[in-house]
Order: structure tokens, then C-alpha cells, then sequence
């Protein structure tokens, strides 16, 4: 089968190349890859940024129909569709963090498209507990972005400490900025996106998904920006998804004594920010990475319910074989979600 291939360590080393069928072992399930979104951890793969271990089949944000059941796997049955997991591939199971459905931080785990092979290809194996059944009347496109949605879900519903009434001030509009942005806007909070001259298809996404305000860091004054906006308050909320330092301190800058910081964005360095407004505003600060089994289930309820629209989160859809101008689309900013349909 062709796969969209890591084949060796070192920045580029991707193709499209020949890959065995996977094979179905007692435990494990066969999926034909229905769609797959193209995720910035892709990106850091090919360049190398991202722990990896190849050769290696790209790709984690994904849905399926199955095709295949092992004999040991109960109440699977083929034809059946689901989301799937892709971050639990390997886990140890028995640590703390494994317990207590905190998996992100198991010392073992390894991702799909990473770790271990991924959805950039027509099949796929894993174990059942990773399916997430898709509710009905959801698309196999919009089950594919659940891992996504699940990170926003996440920063929103789990991390994020807000009310009614409170502004919010969300800085970098990539995907998940965006898909924050949405579920901030089904609270009815109003919320001031801050993005760079490179983000301008972007900040008019954000605008038509219910964002109060935009703003350009380095053409407009955000401090000012937000003193108009909070009435001089500052804001209650600053969630940053850009993982770029001169963000933080926007966002730090911005923030009320007694507000709460929710780190989301990576940085890959150490960064110099205004730390002493930790302690002179009484700040909460709490980082927030990938999501939990019951936030998976509690995004499957949100898109049952059709409390979040998520059709104008996918902008392009692309064959196996464009998965360059895919990955290009995402670096040049021209993309929010590209689905590669095997």
C-alpha cells in the first residue's frame, strides 16, 4: 500500500513509498483509512523537531471503517465506522498516569504517525480500545478531526477557568487556536484573537467563527488594544497557542490580577518574559497538553449534539499523493485543516 513514509532520522527524509499491509493480530482491528488531517506535529516530524522513530507512517488525526477483526476483539464488527485514538498506541497501562486516564504522561507512551505507524496510507491496526464510536448524523470527515477538537476541548471545558460576562484574549489562529476559538464562542464569551501579518486568512476565519476582535501583533499596539476593549481592566482569560515568546508576554501583559494564563502553544526554547506579573497579579498559570479518554468522550457528546460546527474548519481536501502541497499549504498559513483521503 502507498504511505506517506518518515524513512529516516534528519530534517526532510519524507515520501510517498511502498509499505506492507498491515496484519490483524487476535487483539488488534483493521481500519481503511477514511480521511486524515494534517497536524503541525506532521510538520515537526519532517523537520525533525519532533521525537520520531522511523521508518515510520505519518499521521494521527483520523477516521475509519473497519475491514478486519482479530478473534480475541468483542462487540467490533466490519463495516462499522469510529474515530480513533492514535496517541494511546503504546502505553504501559499500570502507571499513575495510565490510571488515571492522565496517558499523555506515561513514561512509554508512544503516538501513532510517530511513534509507531500512522493513517498517512490506506490501512491501519490497533487495538480496540482506541475506537471511539461516531455519533450519528456525524460525517466520517468531521470524525476525523475529533483528535483536534478533543485539544481545544480540552483547554476550553478542562483547563480554562472562566464565566459569563469575562473577556478573553487568544493569541496564534492556527488550528487549534482556531478550534479553541470556537468552542470559546459556544460559551458566548467575548474574545479578542491576536495573530502576525502572516495570519490574515486566518484572522478572518476567527472573525467569522465569533471572535469580538483581531489584532495584528507588531502592526497593532495589543496593550492598548485590550486597555479599549477590558475598559482597563485587562482581560480574565489569556490562552496562547502561538508558541512564539513575544505572544506570552502579549498575553501576560494583558492579563488582570487574579487572571489565569493557559499555556497551549510549544517553543522548543527557553524564552525571557515578564515573570514578576506571576506574583505581583496573583496570576493561575496552567499549561494544557493533548487530552484525556474523557475528554474524547466528551467531545463525541459535543459533536453528537451539534453544540460546534466544524465544517468550515476543513479547507482543503487532498489525494495520498499531495500530501507536499499539503504540508506546504500549513507552513505558508493557507490552510486551517487539510484532510489527505486515502
Amino acid at each position: 500500500m502507498k504511505a506517506v513514509v518518515k524513512y529516516e532520522k534528519g530534517k526532510g527524509n519524507v515520501a510517498l513509498q511502498e509499505m506492507p499491509d498491515p496484519l490483524c493480530s487476535d487483539d488488534k482491528v483493521i481500519l481503511e483509512v477514511a480521511h486524515c488531517g494534517v497536524c503541525g506535529t506532521d510538520l515537526h516530524v519532517y523537520s525533525d523537531t519532533f521525537r520520531n522513530f522511523p521508518p515510520v507512517i505519518l499521521g494521527h488525526e483520523f477516521s475509519g471503517r473497519i475491514v478486519e477483526v482479530g478473534k480475541n476483539v468483542k462487540d467490533v464488527k466490519p463495516g462499522e465506522t469510529y474515530s480513533v485514538l492514535g496517541a494511546t498506541a503504546v502505553q504501559c497501562g499500570h502507571c499513575q498516569y495510565c490510571e488515571s486516564g492522565e496517558f499523555m504522561f506515561c513514561k512509554n507512551r508512544r503516538g501513532m504517525g510517530h511513534g509507531v505507524n500512522g493513517a498517512f496510507t490506506r490501512f491501519t491496526c490497533v487495538r480496540p480500545d482506541q475506537l471511539f464510536a461516531i455519533p450519528q448524523d456525524v460525517s466520517l470527515e468531521h470524525a476525523a478531526l475529533v483528535e483536534p477538537f478533543s485539544v481545544a476541548v480540552h483547554v476550553v471545558e478542562e483547563i480554562a477557568d472562566f464565566k459569563l460576562g469575562d473577556i478573553v484574549l487568544l493569541s496564534g489562529p492556527g488550528p487549534i487556536g482556531l478550534l479553541c476559538m470556537k468552542m470559546l464562542a459556544a460559551h458566548g464569551l467575548k474574545v479578542m484573537v491576536v495573530g502576525t501579518a502572516e495570519d490574515g486568512m486566518r484572522l478572518e476565519m476567527a472573525k467569522k467563527y465569533g471572535a469580538h476582535s483581531v489584532w495584528v501583533a507588531g502592526k497593532d499596539d495589543i496593550q492598548q488594544a485590550v486597555e479599549h476593549e477590558t475598559h482597563g481592566q485587562g482581560v480574565a482569560l489569556a490562552i496562547e497557542c502561538a508558541g512564539a515568546e513575544a505572544s506570552v508576554v502579549n498575553c501576560m501583559n494583558a492579563l488582570m490580577p487574579l487572571g489565569q494564563y493557559v499555556q497551549v502553544g510549544h517553543f522548543g526554547k527557553d524564552l525571557t518574559v515578564p515573570w514578576d506579573l506571576v506574583a505581583f497579579r496573583q496570576l493561575k498559570i496552567h499549561g494544557s497538553v493533548g487530552y484525556t479518554k474523557q475528554t474524547w468522550h466528551r467531545t463525541m457528546s459535543i459533536l453528537g449534539q451539534g453544540a460546534v460546527d466544524l465544517s468550515d474548519v476543513i479547507t482543503h481536501r487532498l489525494g495520498l499523493e499531495d500530501w507536499q502541497q499539503a504540508f506546504e499549504l500549513m507552513w505558508q498559513k493557507q490552510a486551517i485543516k487539510i484532510l489527505l483521503n486515502p
